[in-house]
């Protein structure tokens, strides 16, 4: 068998509204005391009805034998949809058409230049889903085999809700439960004490049944990060654990703080690469690891970073990233195989913007269920990704 050509199509996706008419990201942080000056940040692009916008691509590896590989590729302000089209087409294709699919840890090895500087991840993790997907189907098993086997049929759901108010976020994360949700994954990191009042609010707003996490998004100094704590503590919330509370690179802070709390701490902006994922818990930094196909460069990748969190006996987290559902099947795969991956898996994906799928996925007793069928074991719709591929290249 042999790779003939390689196909990248752009696609962007609109992002929902909450019924209030708030986006389902890039929620508000809490007032500053003080003037803060004009933002650095970027606005986030919009389509033409006002909806935010994300943009994936598409990834399709053709072989001589009829069988194609599909993955794809997140895009963001590091790595834009300009960027990931033109290293797959210009770069990446040319070394693997004419290569055995069947190497298909070789091949991610030509295409994964210095992955620790993350430059090429995005765009090395649509080839590593596509190579996934072909040789599975080549085999005729689901994905997890090639991992070692289905150890989990089922994942809880975890979605992540914006920061607002706790009247909002409660509200939101309603809206959540109404549709089958029960886990839920809230941002907080604007102002510790209204933090603890958003998990309180959430927490009593849907009860004691569901998995109720929070990620500050580095937003706290680490005097604000044990008052959060501290307060979260007694409330009674029950919050099961804390992410990223500190500067990504404030590994000292990280390790201080899980000295004061029992409360436990997951990193992921300080886990952008498997180097520091070997110094994140060489000092003792972290309870948990969250992983994502996008940063660790695919498949292969999170089951690197599990293998040495494991090591060192802490468990990943499987975490949010964007996609067009794809990202959604390598999930159920990465969380059914690996051994110390945590039983709740973030797919916010699903439910802030539509999926590319032919067939919707099953959602039960907010279970999300492994894919059975050969390769990812989810279809794209062809028409679908029509619909929305992204003009400027069409």
């Amino acid at each position: 068998m042999r790779i003939t050509a390689i196909e990248t199509i752009p696609v962007t996706l609109p992002v929902g509204k909450f019924k209030d008419g708030k986006d389902k990201v890039a929620g508000d942080d809490a007032p500053a005391r003080y003037y803060q000056g004009r933002s650095l940040k970027p606005p986030r692009p919009r389509n033409r009805e006002g909806h935010l916008a994300l943009s994936n691509v598409i990834v399709k590896i053709h072989t001589d034998e009829g069988i194609t590989g599909i993955g794809e590729a997140a895009c963001d302000t590091t790595e834009p949809v300009e960027v990931v089209k033109v290293m797959i087409d210009r770069y990446m294709a040319p070394l693997l058409i004419g290569e055995n699919p069947l190497n298909w840890e070789l091949l991610i090895d030509l295409v994964s230049w210095d992955s620790s500087r993350g430059a090429t991840r995005h765009s090395t993790s649509g080839i590593d889903l596509a190579l996934h997907d072909l040789v599975a189907k080549a085999f005729s098993v689901p994905v997890y085999t090639l991992l070692g086997g289905c150890r989990r049929e089922k994942m809880l759901a975890s979605i992540e809700v914006p920061r607002g108010t706790p009247e909002q976020m409660a509200e939101h994360c309603y809206e959540y439960y109404q549709q089958g949700v029960r886990g839920i994954k809230a941002k907080i990191g604007s102002d510790p004490v209204r933090d603890v009042e958003c998990i309180k609010a959430i927490r009593e707003r849907l009860g004691e049944d569901i998995s109720l996490r929070a990620d500050a998004n580095c937003g706290y100094t680490l005097d604000q990060a044990k008052t959060f704590c501290r307060l979260i503590e007694r409330s009674g919330a029950n919050l099961e654990l804390l992410e990223q509370p500190v500067a990504k690179h404030d590994l000292a802070g990280l390790r201080e703080l899980r000295q004061v709390t029992n409360l436990p701490i997951e990193v992921d902006e300080s886990a952008y690469s498997l180097e520091m994922v070997h110094l994140i818990l060489k000092e003792d930094a972290a309870d948990l690891v969250n992983t994502k196909c996008a940063k660790a460069s695919g498949i292969r990748g999170v089951k690197q970073w599990a293998a040495v969190a494991e090591a060192a006996d802490r468990r990943i987290v499987i975490g949010t990233e964007w996609g067009a559902g794809l990202k959604v099947a390598a999930k159920l795969h990465l969380g059914a195989a690996i051994k110390n991956a945590d039983p709740v898996v973030e797919f916010t994906e699903i439910m802030i913007h539509e999926l590319l799928l032919k067939e919707p996925l099953r959602l039960e007793d907010g279970y999300l269920y492994v894919p059975q069928g050969p390769g990812l074991g989810l279809e794209l719709d062809d028409d679908k990704i029509e619909m929305f591929r992204t003009p400027a290249w069409s």
